[in-house]
């Protein structure tokens, strides 16, 4: 089969690269100069559609290769000179076209007797942006806006929908360069749809502070600009589908915007059970007061049991079944030339049904020891969200500007669980059943005042910000377990709980830049903060309906954490680079005070954080940036207290007050480069971590096996790691590649039973990409990612582990009689531990088919067929230091859907089908 399929590709490529022939040429200046980064097309008269592109070297040399023989018009364009234009013929007697040297003209404002509208380049580079013609990118019908990003050369979508630009994750999409329903990156791009977007814009986003100032201060946000079509500016827009399916699966989602000259409003609504999410699940776990809710006798939604360690594969899937209702609003409005104004509203109900099956291998000088662990957790969250930012320019020397966010979550969960834990003999040691209920809600609001001021003297700047951020969590659960030991006698527990939390922080940062001259600058900076944080827990033992508080497990704390930090930072600013050397003094001071034990903890911390930064611009879009810094590692207030929490009766965990704050050490030195004229690209990067006093988990097994953890610290953490992205097009076959790799070593100290256990865990991961692309009608894309990781212990009764996990995907999409869509996708997930025998595949294989129909294909009805092989299974593989655990999850089965989307002002752009061409009047 893979002999067909490439003998296939080289007939198609064989046959569309005879009678062909290439163009080339240098394109200069009236002062002979080289103009590099020039862009060229290559376009049929007829109609003007795009055919080929490129862009000029550094020396100004360009070259189209594989060009079919007919006549074309030639066209190259450069900002600040007169676009050239030149009717192309194929030669008769060679393979080459040489047009030799090209001068362009300076721009001139007089009328010509040419009028260009809508010139659209494929891609055009604006110094540190790159910019993609969306029309140059076809996507099916009714896409959403992620559909176009993957398609782009340069930008990487993973299986969760998370994107990368050049190997780096990119943390902001804006819309015309305003804020989408927050910093949620996943709003934008699942939902806008994809016709609406004119050009998507590249870049590296500096700095509220740098931008007002001018001094560049190396810091940089990924962000991907999603520039709207000039008529969606101007109108209402946007799409409803809803669909039913078997097993009374059911989806519906809408989305309409209306956006007109400094305004911007958007509603997005969506309901289903299939598991599909229009939000990003960072975003959401932040404002439902983050995985470390604690609540009784209950567990969090969601849940990562990877501590210290490397996930191998979370299989790019939502695991359990998901019933999900939201809506939302976002606006944009420019009051005033000085007056700004955006915000976002965001409701969610999610209904999330998860039965979780695993098993875990503990590693241990006694020898290795086996757990299972079998429940079903059912979780209703009601989650409320918004953002909310007012940027006032007082003057050309004054700003201020207003940021802060606001959540409430109320949740609802119900826990039935059982486990059993056997020695390494093979014997069991204790078994146990529990079942746990657990309601809280949690409300939190963050926010912050920075004002700027601009002295008169070009770079003398100073701001000031301002902090504050409250955070209420309030719960009750209730606790029913039966645990039965092999040395002990039983114990049952009937337990309530109910804790409240409350927690405060004020903050100020002052900063002040002098200019010392010839774009160097000294800045001093100065911060204060203070986190104020209650803690009131109880618990009590239900006997014969009494209930009786229980010492050993309840707790009222209050503790006071203060810093100080002092800072001097020395700057220079040139134009291919900035450097940024420095160093603070931090102090940190913790007072707490464990009421019901009558306990003060009276602690304090002085550090010294080292700073350095440098970056460099390279001709042609090339980068290279270095940082080094230094951080402090706070316990948190949990990790602090030393109360058991019996959650889970055969897994307990404990605070330290011991704990000491861990000191990290972070280099990090990365290089991108693209070339606009042969898009590639690539880019690498090289992290070094080192951290003493650092936090872990320590753990202590009792003689009938319950395991305690509690965090400790030890001597040093250290991990490096290196990534590299490459990638090129294929152009005589149509196709991209697209290559990367990512290598990494870790070395840390376990603690199990008091003992200190030297860990070196080690993992390569490689994947691979490659797209086909025949004219609009055909896609053809494969992909196949490879893991693998190799954990040693330095202690020879501790086995070393080598696990496998690898997945390869295919998609294909066909478009045909011009109003039919194909789709289908296949993904085979494939688990592997070879030390433990353990093998598990699984494969996904969906289906779709569909036909636009009404006036301006307005409509779409779609047929899809959903894990065509019935695979209801999730599988998660994790290692650490302390033991590997394989986890089994419920997931969506097999299930067929008709679904019908409607397109609001399609006919808005009648020009649609013609992508990336241009309209020439004469």
């Amino acid at each position: 089969m893979k002999k067909l399929l490439l003998l296939t590709f080289l007939m198609i490529g064989h046959a569309s690269s005879a009678q062909k022939f290439t163009l080339k040429g240098r394109v200069l200046d009236n002062t002979d100069a080289a103009l590099p980064s020039a862009t060229v097309l290559l376009l049929q008269p007829k109609d003007s559609s795009l055919v080929s592109f490129g862009a000029t070297d550094t020396q100004g040399v360009f070259e189209l290769k594989n060009v079919s023989r007919a006549e074309y018009l030639f066209k190259i364009s450069f900002l600040g000179f007169d676009t050239y234009f030149k009717k192309i013929a194929p030669p008769t007697d060679s393979d080459m076209v040489d047009l030799g040297t090209i001068k362009l003209k300076p721009a001139s404002n007089e009328l010509k007797e040419v009028l260009v509208e809508g010139e659209k380049s494929p891609v055009v580079i604006k110094k540190d942006t790159i910019e993609y013609n969306a029309g140059s990118f076809k996507t099916q019908p009714n896409a959403a806006a992620e559909e176009l990003l993957k398609k782009l050369p340069g930008v990487e979508m993973d299986a969760e929908g998370n994107f990368t630009v050049k190997g780096e994750k990119v943390q902001r999409v804006t819309v015309d360069g305003k804020e989408f329903f927050g910093k949620d990156p996943k709003m934008a791009t699942k939902n806008l749809p994809a016709d609406a977007i004119d050009k998507v814009q590249v870049f590296d986003k500096k700095s509220d502070q740098a931008m007002f100032s001018g001094i560049d201060d190396g810091k940089r946000e990924k962000t991907i600009n999603l520039q709207l079509k000039e008529e969606k500016r101007n109108s209402a827009f946007g799409n409803v589908m809803a669909g039913v399916g078997t097993n009374e699966r059911y989806q519906a989602k809408g989305s309409l915007n209306r956006f007109s000259k400094g305004k911007q409003l958007s509603f997005l609504g969506m309901a289903n059970n299939v598991n599909s999410q229009g939000f990003g699940f960072d975003e959401y776990m932040n404002f439902s007061g983050g995985g470390a809710t604690q609540m009784g006798g209950g567990r969090i939604m969601i849940t990562t049991n990877n501590t210290n360690g490397v996930p191998l594969n979370f299989g790019g899937r939502m695991n359990g079944m998901m019933d999900t209702q939201a809506a939302g609003l976002n606006f944009n409005n420019q009051f005033t030339k000085k007056t700004e104004a955006n915000g976002s509203y965001f409701f969610n109900n999610l209904d999330q049904n998860i039965s979780r099956d695993v098993t875990r291998e503990t590693f241990s000088p006694r020898g290795s020891f086996l757990s299972d662990e079998n429940t079903h957790q059912e979780t209703s969250n009601l989650n409320h969200r918004g953002n909310f930012s007012l940027d006032q320019k007082i003057d050309s020397l004054n700003s201020l500007k207003l940021t802060g966010n606001f959540g409430y979550t109320e949740t609802v969960q119900n826990e039935r669980g059982q486990s059993q834990t056997f020695s390494p003999e093979g014997l069991l040691q204790n078994k146990g059943i529990r079942n746990a209920t657990a309601t809280g809600n949690v409300f939190n609001l963050n926010s912050n005042l920075l004002y700027r001021h601009r002295f008169g003297k070009p770079g003398r700047y100073f701001s000031a910000n301002i902090q504050f951020s409250l955070n209420q969590n309030d719960s009750k659960g209730q606790l029913d377990a039966v645990n039965e030991f092999l040395n002990r006698p039983s114990n049952i527990l009937k337990q309530e709980s109910e804790q409240d939390n409350n927690a405060q922080t004020y903050g100020l940062t002052l900063s002040y830049t002098e200019p010392l001259g010839n774009r160097m600058y000294l800045e001093t900076n100065y911060s204060f903060r203070q986190d104020l944080n209650q803690v009131d827990r109880e618990v009590f033992d239900l006997e014969s309906e009494q209930r009786e508080l229980n010492m050993a497990l309840s707790n009222k704390y209050n503790s006071d954490f203060l810093y100080h930090k002092a800072g001097l930072n020395y700057k220079v600013n040139r134009e291919k680079y900035n450097l940024t050397v420095g160093s603070s003094l931090q102090q940190s001071k913790l007072e707490g005070e464990m009421l019901l034990l009558d306990t003060d903890v009276k602690r304090s911390f002085q550090n010294v954080l080292p700073t350095a930064q440098f970056n460099y611009d390279f001709a042609n879009n090339r980068r290279m940036n270095f940082n080094y810094e230094t951080n402090v590692q706070e316990p948190t207030i949990r990790q602090l207290q030393p109360i058991v929490d019996n959650s889970n009766p055969l897994n307990l965990y404990v605070g330290n007050e011991n704990l000491r704050p861990a000191y990290m050490h972070n280099w990090r030195l990365n290089y991108s480069s693209f070339d606009a004229g042969t898009l590639l690209s690539f880019f690498g990067m090289i992290t070094l971590n080192y951290t003493t006093n650092a936090i872990t988990n320590a753990q202590s097994f009792d003689e009938n096996f319950v395991r305690t953890t509690q965090p400790v610290n030890v001597d040093d953490n250290t991990m490096v790691s290196a990534f590299g992205n490459f990638s090129f097009p294929i152009k005589k076959y149509n196709s991209r590649f697209t290559l990367g790799t990512n290598l990494r070593e870790q070395h840390t100290v376990n603690v199990q039973n008091d003992v200190e256990n030297d860990i070196n865990i080690r993992s390569a991961t490689g994947n691979i990409r490659y797209s086909y692309r025949l004219k609009e009608d055909f896609e053809f894309s494969l992909r196949a990612d490879l893991t693998a990781q190799r954990t040693k212990s330095e202690q020879a009764e501790i086995a070393n582990q080598l696990f496998f996990n690898k997945t390869y995907a295919g998609e294909v999409n066909y478009r045909f009689l011009k109003t039919f869509n194909f789709n289908t996708t296949f993904d085979y997930l494939v688990y592997n531990n070879p030390d433990s025998d353990f093998n598990q595949s699984i494969p996904l294989w969906n289906m779709s088919i569909s036909k636009q129909l009404l006036k301006n294909n307005t409509g779409e009805l779609k047929l899809a067929a959903i894990n065509l092989l019935d695979r209801s299974m999730g599988v998660n593989q994790t290692a650490n230091s302390l033991y590997v655990e394989r986890e089994t999850l419920n997931s969506l089965g097999q299930y067929f859907m008709l679904s019908f989307t409607y397109t609001i002002n399609k006919h808005l752009n009648p020009m649609e089908a013609r992508s990336g061409g241009m309209r020439i009047f004469r």
